[in-house]
């Protein structure tokens, strides 16, 4: 006797809540079938990843006191969650537009956090004034042509470039900070240093070296994340009239699996999320306070957290949590 999992059809699409579609574009997710309310119900409900975790930044940011741009940034990043939601809710142009948008204005706030950084106030001044121009443009531009792909590709061009930024810093500015540091240590009590006071150098030599290594272990798992749902977002695209057929084949609640535009939601959220939290401890470190932030990270595929630690008997230890081995 086979198995058989239950399954109930797709219905005829319910008569929209929001009205006539007024967006520029519209995803494989049929229309209205599960709800009069929602468009596109799993790409709406999806965006919830995106509330989830902006909260638990903000959160962090408070709790923990890291730099106000961190916490502007889940800011925006709550934005981008809340207007994806009522974008796919309603398929509306103007909340297309808040959806569109706030991605790259968030992303443009990461940019300037990432190149301002320890330069001068002039610097960073002229900076802001370069990137809100841009953004102004892009903003403009967009509603004038209405092109998605215009959009898609602002956006991807100014993610790689913050991305990238973000990784040079980290080996050009990072890694010889710690090594200089660790060197001139060495040098300046090599003399006098201890027995306890050299394994607390080796100690720290190891520390550091661990530092990098999983930085470029959370670097991984997020753009793993990031990419592993843009393809799942593209074969969406590309295979649309033939995962319909298979949606309404195999039925709800199954056919939701092939919602590649709903992993795209899920999967990019969470990347952004590992790409915040590795800024985040990449600044704290820059600032030479990797004694007093510890990386909360119990496994590869849980949330990392960035936490303030204290001290126990001399030794540091993370106020929340233990860090990943």
């Amino acid at each position: 006797m086979g198995l058989h999992l239950p399954m109930w059809s797709y219905s005829p699409p319910y008569k929209g809540y929001w009205g006539s579609v007024t967006s520029t574009i519209n995803w494989c997710e049929e229309d209205y079938y599960a709800t009069p309310y929602a468009a596109e119900v799993i790409n709406t409900l999806t965006n919830l990843m995106f509330v989830f975790l902006a909260f638990k930044g903000m959160i962090s940011c408070r709790r923990h006191g890291h730099d106000t741009v961190f916490f502007v940034a889940f800011v925006g990043y709550l934005l981008v969650g809340t207007g994806s939601f009522l974008f796919h809710a309603t398929l509306k142009y103007p909340m297309q537009l808040v959806d569109e948008l706030s991605m790259i204005y968030t992303t443009c706030l990461m940019c300037y956090a990432t190149f301002s950084y320890s330069k001068s106030r002039q610097y960073a001044f002229t900076l802001a004034l370069g990137l809100i121009s841009l953004a102004i443009f892009i903003t403009l531009y967009y509603h004038y042509l209405q092109d998605p792909a215009f959009h898609q590709n602002a956006y991807a061009i100014l993610t790689a470039v913050v991305l990238a930024r973000s990784m040079y810093v980290m080996e050009f500015s990072l890694r010889p900070s710690l090594r200089n540091n660790e060197e001139n240590f060495k040098i300046q009590r090599k003399r006098s240093m201890t027995a306890d006071q050299k394994e607390v150098s080796r100690s720290d030599d190891r520390r550091n070296a661990q530092i990098l290594t999983t930085m470029w272990l959370l670097i991984g798992v997020g753009l793993t994340a990031f990419l592993s749902g843009f393809g799942l977002w593209q074969l969406d695209n590309v295979f649309c009239p033939r995962l319909r057929n298979w949606r309404r084949n195999i039925g709800l609640p199954w056919g939701i699996i092939l919602e590649g535009h709903g992993w795209w939601h899920l999967m990019t959220g969470v990347g952004a999320y590992y790409y915040l939290t590795w800024g985040i401890w990449l600044r704290h470190c820059l600032n030479g306070r990797q004694d007093e932030y510890s990386l909360v990270w119990p496994r590869v595929f849980s949330l990392p957290e960035i936490v303030r630690s204290y001290q126990s008997n001399g030794i540091v230890v993370p106020d929340l949590a233990k860090k990943i081995r």
